[in-house]
């Protein structure tokens, strides 16, 4: 086979007062990078606390500009099933055709309306993969990203359809990181909620720290957010 493929396990542990260092979930990773440019990104992410539970299966796609072409998910919420959905982007429309007990069957094409910066699919490699959008060259920085999601709800264990949001990314600066996977050079990002980009069920989403590796390939290798969240991500498996 011509293409190349990495595979990756996250850990998610808890910072939680009484639950320090708790496993309370993981993801399994596959990014597939193509000898035309082209990359695609599957993750399999299980959330076991705070409860209902989340079982997310996402397969998402981008062509050789970054730009992105199309994406599968199907959830699980509370072991019972939630919906499924897939989403194309054309020249200037996002289209979804999903299913769910509580929408039933969903068919959605939104029109861009100009430039948008990415797509925030909700598992973790997904969100260091779209910090490719800043210009490291200009040095730390942070700008509005125009983004879309299939959820703002902050664990994605809603109904798949197409929603609108901006979020505030910042680039922090080059730092080395380490973890069971490996010491790794690292790019340091936030995502901000100082503009109410990022939303909960809680209110305001506290900012989300995250290393991401200085290469081509923008992996995720620790990171997390504090506030009323107080979670932790790592890197703890990597196959290159």
């Amino acid at each position: 086979m011509k293409h190349q493929t990495i595979r990756g396990k996250i850990l998610y542990t808890s910072r939680k007062p009484g639950r320090e260092g708790q496993e309370r979930g993981r993801e399994y990773f596959a990014m597939t990078r193509h000898t035309d440019g082209k990359v695609t990104i599957r993750a399999q992410c299980e959330i076991e606390e705070p409860d209902p539970t989340v079982l997310r299966d996402a397969v998402y796609s981008l062509d050789e500009h970054n730009r992105p072409m199309d994406f599968h998910l199907r959830l699980t919420v509370g072991d019972k099933f939630m919906g499924s959905g897939w989403f194309r982007f054309g020249e200037d429309f996002i289209e979804c055709e999903s299913y769910g007990p509580s929408i039933g069957r969903l068919s959605q094409r939104v029109p861009m309306n100009g430039h948008f910066d990415g797509f925030g699919t909700h598992p973790i490699i997904g969100d260091a993969y779209m910090c490719k959008v800043i210009d490291v060259s200009k040095g730390p920085h942070k700008r509005k990203l125009r983004v879309f999601l299939p959820s703002v709800d902050h664990r994605g264990a809603t109904p798949p359809q197409i929603v609108e949001s901006g979020i505030t990314l910042e680039y922090v600066g080059e730092e080395e990181a380490t973890t069971p996977a490996g010491t790794f050079a690292c790019r340091h990002f936030r995502f901000l909620g100082e503009d109410g980009g990022m939303v909960s069920k809680d209110g305001e989403h506290p900012t989300y720290d995250m290393w991401v590796t200085a290469d081509e390939d923008s992996l995720f290798v620790k990171g997390g957010v504090g506030g009323y969240m107080q979670t932790w991500y790592e890197l703890v498996e990597l196959q290159r």
